[in-house]
């Protein structure tokens, strides 16, 4: 609505912003968040086409909406009306950064939301080298859900005692090796769940999406929303059992008892919007803030 505050938790290529943009222009004050700085620069570009008055009405935050407390308050911002977080990859991170995320492009095993990754920063290549077996069958297990994880965490340890396994195209080739044919033409790519387990291990991501829900919550006004796009299981958990838990304790409304999910149409349009599920609850009473 005009005069709300809207924080953009996860900016990306800047779609969302873009939206209320053109709703409402310069009548709503806009903080957009994103961990990489390459994709503030190319949605700062993008937003530009709004005029000097829409555009100098967004502030541009580098960090994690795990931190959207404290991004917040360093900015002036001492509450939120309405949150959106759209979890998980953005299309240009998946198809320009270079990073890895895709098993259809031979790139470095990176994986870092950061578009500058210190030493002390976790990578793909350091899991894949450095781990144990069992801690790689973990976290494709728990965090990619894949059934042949046994047999892919030990062809990664066996592979990597040869030669240190550095670009996509060489891990996308051990798991092929290690599952059986049949798993090589299901209604994914067989490498889809590795891939996933090693992105949101690398990033941190369910963990942050924990924190970011409950402080991205604490930080709204009363009767202001906190809506949440996830893309697989693990995150729609989080977020059902969390709204689920406000609800139950007083301090929220599910505005989305079930998720609301993309058309055929959309999904015709954007295949990528297929497993996407929007939740929204809304804030009630004056829960503490952090």
């Amino acid at each position: 609505q005009s005069g709300d505050i809207f924080v953009d938790g996860t900016l990306g290529g800047g779609g969302h912003t873009e939206e209320v943009l053109k709703r409402f222009e310069n009548f709503v004050r806009i903080v957009a968040l994103d961990l990489d700085s390459e994709a503030i620069e190319r949605s700062r570009i993008r937003l530009s086409r709004y005029g000097t008055e829409a555009s100098t009405n967004i502030s541009y935050i580098e960090g994690s909406f795990r931190n959207v407390d404290a991004l917040l308050h360093s900015h002036g911002v001492d509450h939120a009306d309405k949150i959106i977080l759209d979890i998980g990859l953005s299309s240009n991170q998946f198809e320009d950064s270079g990073r890895g995320f895709s098993f259809q492009k031979n790139e470095p095993l990176n994986m870092s939301f950061k578009n500058e990754v210190t030493r002390d920063d976790l990578t793909a290549k350091e899991i894949l080298n450095t781990w144990d077996e069992e801690n790689i069958r973990a976290i494709l297990s728990g965090y990619g859900e894949e059934k042949f994880a046994y047999k892919i965490a030990k062809a990664i340890v066996e592979s990597r005692q040869k030669k240190l396994i550095e670009m996509t195209g060489e891990l996308v080739e051990i798991i092929k090796s290690a599952t059986p044919s049949f798993y090589h033409h299901g209604r994914i790519h067989p490498a889809t769940r590795t891939f996933q387990a090693l992105r949101i291990t690398v990033n941190d991501e369910i963990e942050a999406l924990k924190e970011g829900v409950d402080k991205c919550f604490g930080y709204l006004g009363n009767g202001g929303r906190l809506a949440v796009i996830s893309f697989h299981s693990l995150e729609d958990r989080v977020v059902k059992q969390f709204f689920k838990t406000k609800e139950e304790e007083g301090y929220g409304r599910r505005i989305t008892k079930k998720p609301i999910t993309p058309s055929e149409s959309e999904i015709t349009e954007n295949p990528r919007s297929r497993s996407a599920k929007l939740r929204i609850i809304e804030k009630r009473g004056e829960q503490k803030k952090f």
